[in-house]
């Protein structure tokens, strides 16, 4: 039997052994009869077989050993982009699955933001195909529109076919409300879902920062909440003349906050996330004129992020997402105003997330991705499938490079103190852990 300890070095263990115990793991799953127990966990063959105070150790399986683990059902990230096809530079498939193992999931959705696009089933066929046998599950979201161009609807039920699990153009808002409405309705007959990411561009102009202060002093030009808020009235309100289940992602504005809070009081079919660098960081960060602060939607003022922490904890915002978008040296090393919008998130999610919220609510939060999307969510208790998550929770330290398996490191939280640690995953037959 091998014991695996945590040294919190770059590089993840990949265990193919089926046969895996867990050692004195603190279950956290509310839908676990053994919810908040310390307890072994027998896995075999990618199941669950015995959860007991003590499993003795058996011939020919692994033994997770970690003091302080604790283990809750899988998390999902609900947006990640890996570049491929077209961008490999940026990130493959195969190294992104290892990345978002490596730092805690157990499902990632991919962004359709590749070149070309994944905008028809042959595309999503290619995605799932480089997904395979990894240890985290990948699922694809397909364009809403050809080449995500915003003017007329991709395959949508081709794609739902070939395992799309929703449909939506990444950063990039629906100008068209006659083409929105239709799409609404027509996902309808096939119980899909759409992601509509909200910018009134008109408004939103050549803004690069969140208009305010911030941007003021530094010369910048602003992106108004109202940019956001407007997109967003203007979807609940065509999602209330048509029906359907509509995802809101990467909410950023108190305004948002509220139109998403009235519409779910009105019984409409809303979901939305909302990006981990929202809620830790705020538009401050932008006084060194750094562009690993750049991100789409911008950073806010404070009082608009611990709104949204608030939205957070009161249920409002559904999920939190990384919003992982890896970008080569050429697109962010470079004047403010002409680099590319976007940072890594993966790698610092979970250790982000825990310095300013309660760690069971950032659990809830990175699981109910799969809720919203209607993926399998199993439980921790016997006969169920293995997908777990393994992490810590009191361990301080500081993110840096050294800690970022990803090709591109364009992360705006190097630096930055963290709080817990992400030591795996259990999924698909294989142990990760971070070694």
């Amino acid at each position: 039997n091998t014991t695996i300890f945590n040294n919190r070095t770059t590089n993840p263990k990949i265990c193919k052994m089926t046969q895996v115990i867990l050692k004195q793991a603190k279950i956290i799953d509310t839908s676990s009869p053994f919810h908040n127990q310390t307890m072994d966990i027998k896995i075999e063959n990618g199941t669950i077989t015995q959860i007991e105070k003590e499993i003795s150790a058996t011939s020919g399986f692994e033994v997770v050993n970690i003091p302080n683990l604790n283990v809750s059902k899988g998390w999902m990230d609900s947006s990640v982009s890996f570049g491929e096809p077209g961008y490999e530079d940026r990130e493959t498939i195969e190294n992104g699955l290892k990345v978002a193992a490596k730092s805690g999931f157990t499902a990632v959705a991919l962004q359709p933001n590749s070149n070309p696009r994944i905008d028809n089933q042959a595309q999503v066929r290619f995605v799932l195909d480089r997904a395979k046998n990894q240890a985290t599950t990948l699922y694809p979201i397909g364009a809403l529109t050809k080449s995500s161009e915003g003017t007329d609807l991709a395959e949508l039920f081709d794609m739902k076919n070939a395992g799309a699990i929703a449909f939506g153009d990444y950063k990039k808002a629906m100008q068209n409300s006659n083409l929105q409405k239709i799409a609404l309705q027509y996902v309808q007959d096939f119980d899909g879902m759409l992601i509509s990411f909200c910018q009134d561009s008109t408004l939103k102009g050549n803004g690069i920062a969140n208009e305010g202060v911030v941007s003021t002093k530094l010369g910048m030009k602003g992106i108004p909440a109202l940019a956001e808020e407007l997109q967003v009235a203007r979807n609940l309100f065509l999602l209330e003349y048509t029906g359907g289940k509509l995802h809101i992602p990467t909410i950023s504005t108190q305004g948002s906050i509220k139109l998403i809070k009235e519409a779910k009081a009105k019984g409409l079919k809303i979901t939305c996330s909302v990006a981990v660098h929202n809620l830790v960081l705020n538009d401050e960060m932008l006084m060194g004129f750094d562009t690993r602060y750049r991100v789409f939607p911008p950073l806010r003022e404070e009082a608009t992020r611990k709104a949204l922490l608030e939205a957070v904890l009161d249920g409002t915002i559904d999920c939190i997402t990384s919003d992982h978008n890896p970008l080569d040296i050429e697109h962010k090393k470079l004047e403010f105003d002409l680099a590319k919008d976007g940072t890594i998130g993966l790698e610092s999610a979970f250790g982000a997330l825990l310095t300013i919220l309660p760690f069971e609510v950032v659990v809830e939060k990175l699981n109910s991705n799969k809720l919203v999307f209607n993926v399998e969510n199993s439980s921790i208790t016997i006969g169920n499938k293995a997908d777990i998550s393994l992490f810590t929770t009191e361990d301080n330290w500081t993110f840096g490079k050294e800690n970022i398996l990803s090709k591109s490191k364009n992360s705006a939280f190097l630096g930055l103190k963290m709080k817990g640690k992400v030591i795996g995953i259990y999924n698909n037959g294989q142990l990760i852990v971070n070694n």
